[in-house]
């Protein structure tokens, strides 16, 4: 939890409000949509270097959390 905290910031300003890496306006569904397509940390960090691996695990963390705090609704 602390490496969210540290590294995930929610400002209404930037990006809408959507959660972002500090300091930058890349958000974690970036993040996401960029290791879904098939991209590696260590692309990802070579195409962004104002982030690193660190502030990715943070990004799958913070959604990680998020997705658990989602109440799951069964439908028959």
């Amino acid at each position: 939890m602390d490496t969210i905290q540290k590294y995930i910031t929610i400002n209404p300003d930037i990006r809408f409000g959507k959660p972002c890496i500090k300091n930058t306006r890349i958000t974690v569904s970036d993040i996401l949509g960029w290791l879904a397509s098939g991209m590696s940390i260590e692309e990802i960090v070579k195409d962004f270097p104002e982030i690193n691996r660190k502030h990715i695990l943070s990004a799958l963390s913070f959604s990680a959390r998020r997705e658990q705090s989602i109440k799951t609704v069964v439908y028959d």
